[in-house]
């Protein structure tokens, strides 16, 4: 008899699901069509879909209509802000037939506005660069964002739909001077768009430089499981998304990442990123309190915390305890591919260092249908979008010229 007889219910990529596949538990899936997700082997339901920024009422309707379809409770994993906004917002309801870690709602809250965030930071004496609230209708905060250049600009909840047409694919904007300021600022009333925002100072060095504490914090506070990892190149170059990533063995990282936990009384999963900059200092940047990708370079690489999490609400065994084996990695190869020669970096060495990674995303020889079905669509969709993207991204060269 399986003893994994209890589902678990995955809203996320297939980072998050190969995890709990690993560790033979069954899984169904929500997620868009033609997503590899769907074409998994570790999929055994895949349900519909609704877009969680615009329908999330959907969302709920669908996961309450599944979860009260099974003789026992799923186990509920949820990828992205706006999956994690409805299982917070909706947990009395959706706890009445799923399972779920999730950390309290004020606490979620105060991490999702960046504006509350701020405040947080301030009270609890999180280690954040130095940053400035930003009205985008004011006048008089525009003109007195007193930060020294450089220094970003990023939407305080951010939603693909409202902020890429105006930063294309970068998860910030860098402003180097008052002209360029203006430029932006020019962009942002162009887009008719009500936007909330916050300028924060860029801690100096490479996107190479952002690091990663992975956790995940039992009911009783107790720390089950954790992992260091740092990026080795995002796309776009410069605050970009991450296109390749390692594992690391970074005391001091998971030693301030434990405090901060602590600090915030933090349950459930989360990812505490941060910058170390050249003086070997580390600058929170933000705080995920949810299930990410790292989860399966984590898992391959010794400490599988989706399936600690199964463990327990599914009341079975936990996973022993493990140190994550540092230099395990893991890269987006078409994305990866674009960042290494935006670095200059020569092809067959790309190619050599790439093809040594342990994990490629959506590439699996036991699992083959996600990359033959779900990548072909999703490759052949990103390509047309980073096209697209960069001509977007003209709007924000026009801002350096």
């Amino acid at each position: 008899m399986n003893k994994h007889k209890v589902l678990a219910c995955v809203m996320g990529d297939i980072d998050l699901l190969r995890p709990l596949g690993m560790a033979g538990i069954p899984c169904a899936v929500v997620t868009r069509p033609r997503t590899m997700p769907r074409y998994s082997r570790y999929t055994h339901i895949s349900l519909k879909w609704n877009d969680p920024w615009k329908k999330p009422e959907k969302v709920l309707e669908i996961l309450l209509q599944f979860g009260q379809s099974q003789k026992e409770k799923p186990v509920l994993f949820y990828e992205h802000d706006a999956l994690l906004k409805i299982v917070s917002k909706y947990r009395d309801e959706l706890s009445r037939v799923f399972r779920f870690v999730i950390a309290e709602t004020k606490l979620i809250d105060d991490i999702l506005d960046k504006y509350k965030f701020h405040a947080l930071a301030e009270r609890v004496g999180l280690p954040v660069p130095k940053t400035k609230l930003l009205d985008a209708n004011s006048e008089s905060d525009w003109n007195n964002i007193d930060l020294e250049y450089p220094f970003i600009i990023k939407p305080v909840t951010r939603s693909p739909a409202l902020w890429d047409p105006i930063a294309g694919t970068a998860k910030a904007v860098r402003i180097d001077s008052r002209e360029e300021l203006h430029k932006f600022r020019g962009c942002v009333a162009a887009a008719d768009t009500k936007f909330e925002l916050i300028a924060q100072e860029l801690v100096a060095g490479p996107e190479s430089s952002i690091e990663s504490y992975q956790v995940y914090v039992d009911i009783e506070g107790e720390i089950a499981g954790e992992f260091t990892g740092k990026k080795v190149r995002t796309y776009p170059v410069e605050l970009g998304h991450s296109c390749s990533l390692k594992i690391s063995d970074a005391e001091d990282l998971a030693e301030l990442g434990r405090d901060l936990v602590k600090k915030l009384g933090l349950r459930g999963v989360a990812e505490l990123e941060f910058k170390r900059d050249p003086d070997g200092r580390l600058f929170l940047l933000e705080i995920n309190p949810r299930f990410n990708l790292w989860h399966h370079l984590g898992a391959v690489a010794g400490v599988n915390l989706p399936a600690m999490v199964y463990a327990d609400l599914a009341g079975l065994p936990r996973p022993a305890r493990a140190r994550a084996r540092a230099g395990v990695r893991w890269c987006r190869v078409w994305q990866d591919l674009l960042a290494s020669r935006a670095d200059g970096i020569p092809l067959l060495e790309w190619f050599n260092w790439a093809k040594s990674c342990e994990i490629k995303r959506g590439l699996a020889w036991d699992d083959p249908l996600p990359l033959l079905f779900g990548g072909i669509w999703r490759t052949s969709s990103n390509i047309s979008g980073y096209l697209t993207s960069g001509r977007i991204g003209h709007k924000l060269e026009r801002i350096k010229q």
